[in-house]
């Protein structure tokens, strides 16, 4: 079910994109809202074409499939990663090897001291 909503989701935003593009633009875009505008903030009324009607049908059913496939989501859990179910099992990770920071002074071991009750050399 949850894989059949995504893919009806998928094919709607390709469809509604595509409307959307086919579209012709209004002009002026919000460059027209400044100075001599006369009060029609969107501008004025237009006929109602089909493309319109596409885009408010299909981006309804894109906002409802979205909204469905959240919940459903939601209700299914989520499965968690290899690193969680490690981490859940007590397996720590293995630690990462330490590596000198670039220009550090990295110390040499010098001469070893004599231990207590041998001769010195």
């Amino acid at each position: 079910m949850f894989t059949f909503l995504l893919v009806l989701l998928l094919i709607d935003g390709i469809i509604l994109s595509v409307v959307v593009l086919l579209q012709a633009g209004q002009g002026g875009g919000l460059a027209s809202l400044g100075g001599g505008s006369t009060g029609q903030v969107l501008g004025g009324r237009q006929a109602t074409t089909l493309l319109t009607r596409l885009t408010w049908w299909t981006g309804g059913i894109f906002m409802g499939l979205a909204l469905v496939l959240s919940t459903i989501s939601g209700q299914r859990g989520t499965s968690a990663t290899e690193v969680q179910r490690r981490l859940q099992q007590g397996a720590a990770p293995a630690p990462l090897p330490a590596a000198p920071l670039p220009g550090a002074v990295v110390p040499t071991p010098g001469p070893a001291a004599p231990t207590p009750g041998t001769p010195p050399q």
